[in-house]
This record gives C-alpha cells, sequence and structure tokens, in this order.
C-alpha cells in the first residue's frame, strides 16, 4: 500500500487549500486517516483524523477552520483548510491505519509523503 499526498502550495493569510491523500494497492482496507504537520525546528503534531466510519477529530488550534472528509470508496483523504494563518505553515503529512491481506487481523501504519504548505502574512 502507498499513500500519495498532494495539494499544498503558497496562499495568503486567510486563504483556502485542500490537500489530498489517496491510498492505493491491492487488497486492503483504511481503517483511519490522519494529518499530520511539522513546522521547521517543531515536533510533528496531529492535525486532523477520520475513521472508515466518517468520525472526525481535529486540534484545537483548527477546530472551524478545517475540515476533514474521505471519498465514498474509503480510500481517499482530504483535508480543506480555510482561514489560513501563517502558523499553519508547515509540511503536511497523512497517516493511515490500514489493514492489508492476507493478515487482516493486523493494522498496519504507512505514511505518505509530506506536501509543503506555506502561507505568507
Amino acid at each position: 500500500v502507498q499513500l500519495q499526498a498532494s495539494g499544498g502550495g503558497l496562499v495568503q493569510t486567510g486563504g483556502s487549500l485542500t490537500l489530498s491523500c489517496a491510498a492505493s494497492g491491492r487488497n486492503f482496507r483504511v481503517e483511519s486517516m490522519f494529518w499530520y504537520r511539522q513546522a521547521p525546528g517543531k515536533q510533528r503534531d496531529l492535525v486532523a483524523s477520520i475513521t472508515r466510519f466518517g468520525s472526525a477529530n481535529y486540534a484545537d488550534s483548527v477546530k472551524g477552520r478545517f475540515t476533514v472528509s474521505g471519498d465514498n470508496a474509503g480510500n481517499t483523504v482530504y483535508l480543506q483548510m480555510n482561514g489560513l494563518k501563517p502558523e499553519d505553515s508547515a509540511v503536511y503529512y497523512c497517516n493511515a491505519q490500514i489493514r492489508e491481506a492476507p493478515r487482516i487481523r493486523e493494522v498496519k501504519e504507512f505514511w505518505g509523503q509530506g506536501t509543503l504548505v506555506t502561507v505568507s502574512s
């Protein structure tokens, strides 16, 4: 299974971006997907998560501004980011917990490559 993240870029304060993360491969099921971000010199922090049932959670710093959603197939997750602030600037990473045949009882963790979000003031 591979995760491919995209959608980063440069935006002005108050602007919007949508990130996407697609899982690809054979015979797998995504259980949950997560968005993390890491600014230079800082730790990687959890931003948002969504389960395959659609239950979403957010870090306090992004509540009301960011929305996480998934497609019907459950293999792609989106992060709609509105009202962006300079402090949102970071490399954003997607992470997924996946069951992969034939060892479907085991949940594996996968990471996508980062996508850079830069918010100018």
